[in-house]
């Protein structure tokens, strides 16, 4: 008998074809050990035909476990390179990603908001990256999801130099009473990072993982 089959089931091809060929190495000593204590049996006191069968299911279940393992691995990575194309297409694309930070850059920054009610004082600061407020405003929001614009010129009337600006949106409705804004920033994509497992997309001076974007959209002119 051969007894003590096992198989190796490991990440690369090259784990998988070894282990296929110690199956088929094994498997014909085993046919080989078989036929000859077949023809050297004797009558009187014949073989255990249970023991046989017991290790021919043993074989066919590792080839099987083999064969799955190889389907899975090709699968997977088959998944992994739609996923990398999938991210490589946000590249050039204006999307939105939780947080505050956005980059001022030509023409003005752009921030997404979601106000819970409707908000009767809105205080809107923006701060650059000293943390000084260089622009504040105050107004009304709707409720729901909107996008606040920038045009980059301070409070002081001035422009303000390209970079990273961060938003904070406070207000009350006409009760008093404090609503709950939340902000995300608005940028565009300009690269991809595979090196850690999971995308992560550059969006301005920021990288944040892919499955942080909550809207994808044209840039807008």
């Amino acid at each position: 008998m051969v007894d003590g089959i096992s198989a190796s089931s490991g990440p690369g091809n090259g784990a998988l074809s070894g282990s296929r060929t110690t199956i088929a190495q094994n498997f014909d000593t085993f046919l080989s050990i078989l036929t000859t204590q077949l023809k050297n049996q004797n009558p009187l006191d014949p073989l255990d035909t249970n023991q046989f069968t017991a290790q021919l299911v043993q074989f066919t279940g590792v080839e099987q476990q083999l064969k799955t393992n190889e389907f899975l691995e090709s699968l997977l990575s088959t998944t992994q390179n739609a996923g990398r194309t999938d991210a490589v297409g946000y590249i050039g694309k204006q999307v939105t990603v939780s947080g505050q930070t956005t980059k001022l850059e030509g023409s003005g920054a752009l921030w997404g908001y979601n106000a819970e009610a409707n908000v009767a004082n809105a205080n809107i600061n923006i701060k650059n990256a000293n943390g000084d407020v260089v622009y504040s405003t105050t107004g009304s929001l709707p409720a729901g999801a909107g996008t606040f614009a920038w045009d980059g010129i301070g409070t002081n009337g001035m422009p303000q130099p390209d970079g990273m600006y961060s938003i904070s949106i406070s207000g009350t409705n006409l009760s008093g009473q404090t609503i709950k804004v939340t902000t995300s920033a608005v940028g565009k994509v300009t690269a991809i990072d595979f090196s850690s497992g999971q995308p992560m997309v550059t969006v301005g001076n920021a990288r944040v993982p892919l499955s942080d974007i909550s809207e994808v959209r044209l840039p807008e002119a």
